[in-house]
């Protein structure tokens, strides 16, 4: 085979595309030379839609059915919430175990999204303009032309779309743009339930028995001996509860038994059992465990960042950064003789909230 031969010099010129549409000029482009003349475009063919109104009306009801289905979905993504528990855990195949909420939120979300997507993309395949139109380069810099050229292009859009004459397809797709930001605002819900006045409150109350932490026996006066730290929480939780932690963080208490005398606080003194004192152990800075003692100030010291609470002042900050003094808890003993709250906490245990007043 001779190198000389051109790629077209068998090719017969009723072979060639000369029955394609092209653009003014490409015939100049092929006498030049240029090896990426454009080759046109092919006749334009119209859609069943395009000369049959019954097929653009099933395409109208497809469209409107899409957004409706969306519109449902985020109907079901709300109701989710409302309907499946968070702990609640269903099998499904072959998923295996998942969380019966997330599948739902997922499932809702998902066909929610899906059919305004799908919805959009058959209404413009089916019953917007199918007519392919050429738009040569231009500079980014708009002129005035070009911009009316681009009003204009947007207006015969608009007319070209039927939403006026669609108003089914309108009415369905606003709903269905409608309802799904709602989903957006449902999600906030997955910052955290609202606190109320749940940081103001622990599980201790009148009668509940202090309970040693480590024996997990209730506790008697005569166990706790003067100089000593014993830490203690409410009598019913126990380690292997499902909130164990949170509660504890918030009902954690250490014990110090005080000579009366040692006393200076009056309501400290009020609130104690035959010198034996009772306040969180949860620091009032940054919320660390307050651990350690020195018999003979008196004083509690926490290990993160070295505040330190004289226990015979109303556990109020002698040093460091925490912002005020331990709550202390009002203590008594019941008929049998064992140490219990006479109430809970008089102000939130930890760090200072902004709802502190």
């Amino acid at each position: 085979m001779s190198s000389e031969t051109g790629p077209d010099e068998n090719v017969s010129d009723e072979n060639l595309p000369s029955e394609r549409g092209s653009r003014p000029g490409a015939e100049a482009e092929k006498a030049d030379g240029n090896p990426f003349a454009d080759p046109g475009l092919p006749p334009h063919e119209d859609r069943i839609q395009d000369i049959d109104e019954r097929a653009a009306k099933r395409s109208e009801r497809t469209v409107a059915l899409l957004f409706t289905l969306s519109m449902l979905a985020t109907i079901g993504f709300i109701a989710s919430y409302v309907i499946f528990p968070v702990d609640q855990i269903v099998y499904i195949f072959p998923l295996g175990h998942i969380s019966a909420l997330n599948f739902a939120l997922g499932m809702t979300l998902g066909i929610a999204l899906f059919c305004i997507g799908a919805g959009a993309v058959h209404w413009s395949r089916t019953l917007m303009s199918g007519h392919e139109m050429v738009q040569d380069r231009y500079p980014i810099g708009a002129n005035e032309d070009t911009k009316a050229a681009a009003r204009t292009a947007f207006a015969e859009g608009a007319a070209d779309s039927q939403l006026g004459r669609r108003k089914l397809i309108r009415n369905t797709m606003f709903g269905a743009l409608a309802l799904v930001p709602l989903s957006g605002v449902m999600l906030l819900r997955d910052l955290g339930p609202l606190p109320e006045d749940k940081l103001r409150h622990t599980l201790w109350a009148r009668g509940k028995r202090l309970v040693n932490e480590n024996t997990m026996e209730p506790l008697r006066p005569e166990d706790i001996t003067v100089g000593s730290l014993s830490f203690a929480m409410p009598e019913g939780l126990a380690p292997d509860d499902h909130d164990f932690h949170k509660e504890i963080a918030k009902a954690a208490l250490m014990l110090v038994r005080l000579e009366p005398e040692d006393i200076k606080d009056p309501q400290e003194l009020e609130w104690s059992y035959d010198g034996v004192v009772a306040y969180s152990k949860i620091c009032t800075h940054v919320g660390c465990p307050v651990s350690l003692y020195e018999q003979q100030t008196h004083h509690v010291l926490c290990p993160c960042h070295q505040s330190t609470f004289d226990m015979a002042d109303g556990a109020r900050v002698i040093f460091g950064p925490a912002g005020h003094p331990l709550p202390q808890l009002r203590i008594g003993v019941d008929d049998e003789g064992y140490l219990m709250a006479l109430g809970d906490f008089a102000e939130p245990v930890g760090p200072s909230f902004w709802e502190r007043g």
